[in-house]
């Protein structure tokens, strides 16, 4: 159900979005330059992921493996970060281009994270409600934990977000997400290099099997 704050925070969004990307092209600059000089191209990666009622978009941000490695396919994603792209995962400048996905309406600056395609048949209906609102570039779930985290409690964050979303909240949420990214907590998720796939339910889970780290982890 849309709130009047929901209005409010799309303004919020395009105006900082807007702002943000501005003062942030020197750095994107450099990103973009030294992303071309240790991997080459393409410097930016795109991908598809479900955004608010499930809709797909495309996001974009620096890539930070090697070309193969970020179609979502989940092996061995340790082999194929570089160092410089492991660092930019670790100050979270990775993900610096996804302003353009807010300033387009795709995301907002603060949601649950839009994860894989793939994920949307696997869900519960409760863990769902998480594409009731747009999807951000940090959430509740980055905030307290990100990879971290089990999927079960990532979600259950999401779900109390889209229930619980205010300015006041959006606040701490932000003030939160430059503790952590200050601190590097939670980049990966344990014994793997990025982040393990949601698998779903106990059930489903099982009939899937494990795959291994997926990218969609962040």
């Amino acid at each position: 159900m849309k709130r009047p704050f929901d209005t409010v925070k799309r303004v919020l969004d395009v105006v900082l979005a807007a702002t943000g990307l501005l003062l942030a092209t020197p750095v994107l600059a450099a990103v973009a330059l030294a992303v071309l000089v240790t991997m080459g191209r393409p410097v930016l990666f795109w991908q598809a992921r479900p955004g608010r009622h499930g809709r797909l978009f495309h996001l974009v941000k620096f890539r930070s493996m090697t070309v193969g490695g970020e179609a979502g396919a989940p092996a061995n994603d340790g082999a194929r970060l570089t160092p410089f792209g492991r660092w930019l995962r670790t100050t979270s400048l990775d993900e610096l281009p996804q302003l353009w996905n807010v300033l387009r309406g795709e995301m907002s600056l603060v949601g649950p994270r839009p994860l894989l395609p793939s994920y949307l048949a696997r869900y519960t209906r409760e863990q769902f409600r998480r594409h009731d609102v747009r999807p951000g570039i940090t959430g509740l779930q980055q905030a307290y934990g990100r990879n971290a985290l089990s999927w079960e409690e990532r979600f259950a964050l999401d779900v109390h977000y889209v229930r619980h979303r205010s300015i006041a909240l959006d606040l701490r949420i932000v003030l939160r997400t430059v503790r952590i990214v200050l601190r590097r907590d939670g980049i990966t998720a344990p014994g793997v290099a990025t982040a393990r796939e949601y698998l779903g339910p106990p059930a489903l889970a099982t009939a899937v099997g494990g795959r291994g780290s997926a990218e969609g982890g962040r």
